[in-house]
């Protein structure tokens, strides 16, 4: 007895350990990102407060729409991870050769929905000086749709082969040209005009095209990874893969699609709330999405270690890297919750100046809300961390009725009556999201403890079914 629980501990420790080796490089990616969409928060708001509620709505909905998206493209994921556990390359170059034709498909009628969208914001009632501001902004960012897609494409490809570090050191780069690109185009350098809020959306398209620009060239110079030939071939369409990967991706766009759509929506109604409540909760939104990407990151690197096991057809090796990933993301965002507590006005001090009058009320909102976020850091963590080991699984469409039962039925919902019935303004409608979101990491969790169990051969079906 005594042996088999070292054996237990000893099993989890190595999982712990391999799941952070892929994980901390993941987590490095997904944080340079996003802190590109941190440092244009940060900059923006010193053009002052209408300019911070203006990124804050163009953001919400370009972003609601690429992540999207995205989620569909990530399927390339556990295409790769599984047949990389099999020893199957053909299905690894098919897969990521379709996704470049996915993510086309995806960004045409994004890319016209985003270019027409601000006589839309206005007809539901958003302040038009915000509007206006937005519009610009995604005027230019909506350049670097298709580009980010395709970079998408390539990273799942190549952290699915468990090789992330390349993107990272490509994603940090990408971070200090934002912000040489954002200082040269938001401000007026080096003889230029100065663009303002529009600037920050033309310096995001660049930053997109250098990410598949840079990523491209890796791959096709590494010695490993171009022998997948991912390239050629790439003009002639494969419907039997790009249906799996339709397949397979679909309800994971949709999933994240419900997710920030609770957060889109909830910036929406802010927005009629006015535009201090609307810039108070893009500061707090921002703070919430950068921790985030801890956990998002720790959860594609379960979806990995998961695949990985499920095409060598080990069932306890699926069960131990999944619980291993959700208490991992669960363990950082406490630690989050605690900063966010004990901390805010430092924080927000990042965002605005704490010493100017008329950020005050602004500053006042955002106290509150971080301490909101506080307590929903800890459920957010679980919640991806979990979908990301069923996606392992290539499970995604439960995920996604569950998403949209936590997000829409319970927490956007309960944030509407919170918010506007009972009077709570901003503050209740993040209320909302903190019920939404415990609700998803309860039934998600649950959903892989059923479907990760040791007995009922759910495994070895994926093994069966794997190649399309």
């Amino acid at each position: 007895m005594e042996k088999d629980t070292a054996g237990t501990r000893a099993g989890l420790r190595q999982e712990a350990l391999a799941t952070l080796r892929l994980a901390v490089p993941v987590v490095a990616a997904q944080l340079a990102q996003m802190s590109m969409g941190l440092a244009d928060t940060i900059m923006v708001g010193r053009l002052g407060t209408e300019a911070l509620a203006g990124v804050a709505l163009g953001n919400t909905i370009f972003f609601f729409l690429l992540l999207v998206s995205m989620g569909v493209v990530m399927a390339i994921g556990p295409m790769v991870s599984q047949g990389h556990g099999a020893g199957d390359r053909e299905t690894i170059e098919r897969s990521v050769r379709q996704g470049f034709w996915l993510g086309a498909a995806l960004a045409v009628p994004a890319f016209v929905l985003l270019w027409n969208v601000a006589p839309l914001l206005r007809a539901i009632g958003q302040p038009p000086d915000t509007v206006s501001a937005a519009e610009g902004y995604l005027h230019a960012i909506v350049w670097g749709y298709l580009p980010f897609l395709w970079f998408m494409a390539l990273r799942s490809f190549v952290e699915g082969l468990s090789r992330p570090l390349p993107v990272t050191v490509i994603a940090s780069a990408g971070v200090a040209l934002n912000i040489a690109a954002n200082y040269t185009l938001m401000y007026g350098a080096f003889g230029l005009p100065a663009m303002g809020l529009v600037g920050t959306g033309w310096a995001s398209t660049m930053v997109y095209w250098y990410l598949l620009l840079a990523l491209a060239l890796f791959v096709s110079r590494d010695s490993t990874l171009r022998g997948y030939r991912v390239f050629r071939k790439i003009g002639r369409p494969d419907p039997r893969y790009f249906r799996e990967l339709v397949r397979i991706g679909w309800p994971i766009g949709v999933s994240l699609g419900v997710e920030s759509g609770l957060f889109m929506a909830t910036a929406l109604m802010i927005g009629l709330i006015g535009t201090t409540a609307l810039a108070a909760h893009q500061v707090a939104l921002q703070c919430a999405a950068f921790t985030f990407m801890v956990p998002l990151g720790v959860g594609m690197a379960a979806s990995i270690r998961v695949g990985q096991a499920a095409g060598r057809g080990d069932r306890h090796g699926v069960r131990r890297a999944g619980f291993v990933g959700i208490g991992l993301a669960a363990l950082f965002m406490s630690a989050a919750a605690v900063g966010f507590r004990v901390l805010p006005e430092m924080i927000i001090g990042f965002f605005l100046d704490l010493d100017e009058p008329s950020n005050q009320p602004v500053v006042d909102l955002a106290v509150v809300l971080l301490g909101v976020a506080a307590i929903f850091q800890v459920f957010d963590g679980i919640q991806v961390s979990a979908a990301g080991a069923l996606r392992g699984l290539k499970d995604t469409r439960w995920p996604m009725v569950i998403g949209f039962v936590a997000y829409w039925l319970i927490g956007l919902t309960s944030g509407s009556v919170f918010g506007f019935v009972f009077g709570w303004g901003a503050e209740g409608l993040w209320w909302g999201l903190v019920l939404g979101l415990a609700a998803a990491s309860l039934l998600l969790t649950l959903r892989f403890h059923r479907l990760a169990g040791l007995d009922d051969g759910y495994v070895e079906s994926i093994v069966q079914k794997r190649v399309v």
